[in-house]
């Protein structure tokens, strides 16, 4: 059983930067995920709040999902701050680039 091997042409520069443009839709796309994501962080952060004061004045009914809700405002603050290095630095790269 012989197997044929098909040719595989590299792509050129301007190929690449043709296929790259910068797209509006693209960008309003990226706005609006980023956007919504620091809204799901602040909401989570004021649900952890919430049952932080709960807990506090002992109107808790659920301990559990009040440890929940505090574990998962933790944990996705401690994502979003880890994004934003990665984007500073990313920034930081792209000015060390010399053109």
């Amino acid at each position: 059983m012989a197997t044929t091997i098909q040719n595989i042409s590299p792509l050129s520069i301007a190929d690449s930067l043709q296929t790259n443009k910068t797209d509006t839709a693209a960008g309003e796309d990226f706005f609006s995920i980023l956007q919504s994501t620091i809204n799901n962080v602040n909401n989570q952060q004021k649900k952890a709040d919430t049952a932080l004061g709960q807990i506090a004045t002992g109107q808790v009914k659920d301990l559990h999902q009040a440890a929940i809700a505090i574990d998962k405002a933790e944990i996705s603050m401690k994502v979003m701050l880890e994004v934003r290095n990665k984007a500073i630095n990313a920034y930081k790269e792209l000015l060390k680039t010399q053109i």
